[in-house]
């Protein structure tokens, strides 16, 4: 079979090659650098490289993929001699052409080991990978990256590669920068991760070193593990079950939502507290430990854990998101929501879109819910039609104490809020609280008077 040999051109100039690599690259009567752009391709200079490839391809993936056929072709047309190719680093660290190769069935691949960027970046740091739980990532992935660290982030050839790294960093992250390690103009650079952009050297030997990632799962990690130490030394935490904290869900929740409605108050009018942000962080952080707590009841009892719930809630999101993972359309939210609905009775094998409503939600909110998932099967009134309906409503209540007259005039104002976009249970919250509001102040009042008063007494 067709045969090609890969060598690392290692991650500095040629007095880190082995003198086997050495030795192949001038023996070599067929061989191909990937770049001669790199300090020990200069030792070999009759070599070809497919430099000129790369300003000719529509895109890396159509480059990487030519340079295999190319290698391969080469090799079927000199069945006699192997096909050396020489590629930047160590061969089987990020580099996708010996990826590809790999997995053709129509050419023998060899990989020769090599020096990698990783042995003088943890060489020059006086890092032990295996020790510190060194990961290797690619600049170029999506999505946030993943702590807790530390990380090598390779492919960062290039300022607009690091900007986009810094996106994928919390902010604020301190980062070293390393800069042709190795080489007489070495430069390594700690700084923050938003300044990233700014280092207008990177290229091809630059990489950078992230001592620490703050992340979700780094802190749902460790609210696990602060969660399982309480139930293993705390005798409160011992003695609770699913049972015992249901009351603390529901309290935990109705603080939360408090929160939630001082927050909007004051976002509302771009009036927004570092103490109100900080009650709000508070309160959902004790609603997640009430879920922490369940979750680690139930690993206890071998049913679920923290990583059950996770990827259930997410698999199921994505099931119900085809408009976004798949090939679904929803341009509108009441698109999204009529197909939320048709999924979840799939789904749940339920007959009516009905089933699964929790009836002891509060009133108005439990008339909402039932008046949203009826969309689509009832008939809804215009703006028009909801405001003449409101009002004629009203209008029968007179003197009656008839609770089925004021249940009528309740729902006609809840469907007239609706189609405007009003939710009555939030609206009916807020006043509450301004009448609350009102109560403190004039108990204040009355007593600042009746101080007042006592000062004038003889």
């Amino acid at each position: 079979m067709a045969r090609v040999r890969v060598v690392g051109l290692g991650p500095g100039d040629a007095e880190l090659l082995s003198t086997r690599t050495t030795r192949l690259l001038r023996e070599a009567s067929v061989a191909r650098l990937r770049t001669a752009v790199h300090p020990a391709a200069a030792a070999f200079p009759t070599i070809a490289s497919y430099d000129s490839w790369y300003e000719s391809a529509a895109s890396f993936d159509d480059l990487y993929a030519a340079i295999a056929d190319d290698l391969v072709a080469l090799a079927q047309a000199h069945p006699d001699d192997e096909v050396l190719y020489a590629v930047p680093g160590a061969p089987n660290v990020a580099e996708t052409t010996v990826s590809l190769l790999l997995g053709r069935d129509d050419v023998e691949v060899i990989c020769e080991p090599a020096l990698s960027v990783i042995d003088v970046v943890v060489a020059r740091l006086g890092r032990d990978p295996m020790a510190s739980g060194l990961r290797i990532v690619d600049a170029l992935g999506e999505g946030p990256l993943s702590g807790p660290g530390p990380l090598l982030v390779l492919q960062t050839y290039a300022p607009a590669v690091m900007a986009w790294l810094a996106d994928r960093l919390p902010p604020a992250t301190d980062v070293v920068v390393l800069h042709h390690v190795g080489l007489p103009d070495e430069q390594i650079v700690t700084l923050s991760s938003d300044r990233l952009s700014q280092f207008d050297a990177a290229d091809h030997l630059t990489s950078v070193w992230v001592e620490s990632v703050r992340t979700p799962g780094v802190a749902l990690d460790e609210l696990v593990a602060v969660t399982h130490r309480l139930r293993q030394e705390c005798p409160w935490d011992q003695e609770q079950t699913h049972g015992s904290l249901a009351r603390h869900l529901l309290e935990e929740s109705y603080e939360a939502l408090d929160a939630l409605d001082a927050f909007v108050r004051l976002d509302e009018t771009n009036a927004v507290t570092e103490g109100a942000v900080a009650d709000l962080v508070e309160e959902l952080g004790d609603v997640l430990f009430q879920v922490a707590f369940h979750a680690e009841l139930g690993d206890e009892e071998d049913r679920f854990t923290l990583t059950t719930i996770a990827d259930g809630v997410r698999e199921k999101l994505v099931h119900r998101h085809p408009h976004v993972f798949g090939d679904a359309v929803a341009p509108t939210a009441g698109d999204v929501e009529r197909r939320w609905e048709e999924i979840k009775k799939a789904e749940k094998s339920r007959d009516s879109v009905l089933d699964g409503v929790v009836w002891h939600l509060p009133a108005l909110s439990l008339f909402a819910t039932v008046q949203r998932k009826s969309k689509g099967i009832l008939e809804r009134p215009d703006a028009e039609q909801a405001r003449r309906h409101a009002l004629d409503a009203l209008a029968q209540l007179g003197e009656t104490a008839d609770p089925t007259t004021w249940g009528e005039a309740l729902a006609a104002l809840a469907t007239w809020g609706a189609v405007l976009g009003v939710d009555l249970e939030s609206a009916l919250r807020q006043r509450a609280l301004a009448l609350r509001d009102a109560v403190y102040s004039r108990e204040a009042s009355t007593v600042v008077g009746s101080l007042e008063g006592d000062e004038e007494k003889p």
